[in-house]
């Protein structure tokens, strides 16, 4: 038996939750079709970091206009989420770094975006247990962090009030015009969006997604150890490396007083298992910024993936090869940060409304040739 329906959204990650609460908003009545739990993929592996990103104008302006979405959210419900207005915290290590330092405070000044630029004494006491000799950083006041599992929720409940639908343990086989596919029965919609995340590259082949492995680190409770995220400025090379593994320092307070510990990436496919090798060079990168890390009492590691796009930036419009087809993915570590711009981005242009932001940066079809 064949069901129909204004719109089907496959994948319940954040930003599936996100395409379903703005096109209920915009009057559509979506279902979700989830293969797992709401909230289970990589929206529940990742940190919950809200930042505003400057490597490319493109990435700016969704993760900036998504920031601003959050912000307006999180002032009536971010308690519901764990917010908490901790900012973000970039490290210059060297002093061959204090230029792009410079360089990106500016192009975030430039874009009005309050930051402020630290000198080493003034690093030392914003976090007391970064290392000495670290040459200055760059605070970035309004970055956030929340807890994505509790958020996810609450953005596909708020959606369901508006009339979406939601069912969880629908594994989609196949996508085909207009139709998906599910082992529980076919689905049909005049539109399909596939918002599945690195999963999104198995239902469509044809989009060069890759899966990322990523690792975390939790500690156990310790009170005011960090006050920020503290990133090195170093995390985006980290972040673009697209072959073989790297890792970055990336630290997190988190509202239960424990520290998150990050970052790594490699490509190996599917394999979800603890790489301790790369966990140990995490963890030895992260205490070469904060050594006292080295005495903090590790609860547990996990993993996750992050779909990666070839160029960085993430695939949100219309798949024409496919019928009613439409792609919200390839975020990488920003799917959380930047899911509310990418759901209203996305409603925008399939009910045909002027969207807030320039879409062209993001269309799917860029990866076809001569698109």
């Amino acid at each position: 038996m064949t069901l129909r329906h204004d719109a089907l959204i496959v994948g319940g990650g954040i930003v599936g939750a996100a395409c379903a609460l703005y096109l209920a908003r915009r009057g559509l009545r979506p279902l979700v079709l989830e293969a797992d739990f709401v909230g289970s993929g990589a929206t529940s592996a990742g940190m919950g970091h809200l930042t505003v990103m400057d490597d490319s104008p493109a990435q700016f302006a969704l993760s900036s206009h998504s920031c601003s979405l959050w912000s307006d959210l999180g002032d009536q419900h971010g308690e519901l989420w764990e917010e908490d207005p901790c900012g973000t915290l970039w490290v210059a290590a060297e002093e061959e770094e204090l230029p792009l330092l410079a360089s990106k405070a500016a192009f975030y000044r430039e874009r009005g975006l309050e930051v402020e630029e630290l000198s080493a004494a003034d690093l030392a006491k914003a976090e007391p247990e970064l290392r000495p000799g670290l040459s200055g950083g760059l605070l970035v006041p309004g970055d956030r962090v929340i807890y994505a599992p509790k958020a996810v929720r609450w953005l596909m409940e708020e959606a369901v009030a508006l009339g979406a639908e939601v069912k969880e343990g629908s594994n989609v086989l196949s996508l085909e015009d207009r139709t998906a596919v599910c082992d529980s029965g076919s689905f049909e919609a005049d539109v399909i969006v596939l918002a599945a995340g690195a999963q999104s590259a198995r239902l469509l082949p044809s989009l060069p997604l890759e899966p990322r492995k990523g690792h975390l680190v939790i500690t156990d409770r310790y009170p005011g150890f960090c006050r920020h995220q503290v990133l090195e400025l170093g995390y985006l090379k980290s972040a673009h490396q697209m072959s073989g593994q790297s890792v970055a320092f990336n630290v997190q307070p988190r509202a239960t007083e424990q520290v998150l510990i990050g970052s790594s990436r490699e490509l190996v496919g599917w394999d979800k298992s603890v790489n301790r090798g790369l966990v140990h060079a995490m963890v030895e990168r992260a205490i070469e910024y904060m050594p006292r890390l080295a005495e903090l009492s590790v609860l547990r590691t996990w993993t996750g993936f992050r779909p990666a796009s070839r160029d960085v930036l993430p695939f949100i419009g219309r798949w024409e090869p496919i019928d009613g087809l439409w792609i919200a993915a390839g975020h990488e570590g920003l799917g959380i940060t930047t899911s509310l711009a990418t759901g209203e981005l996305l409603a925008d242009l399939i009910v045909a409304r002027q969207p807030t932001l320039d879409p062209s940066p993001f269309d799917p079809m860029r990866v076809v040739g001569g698109s």
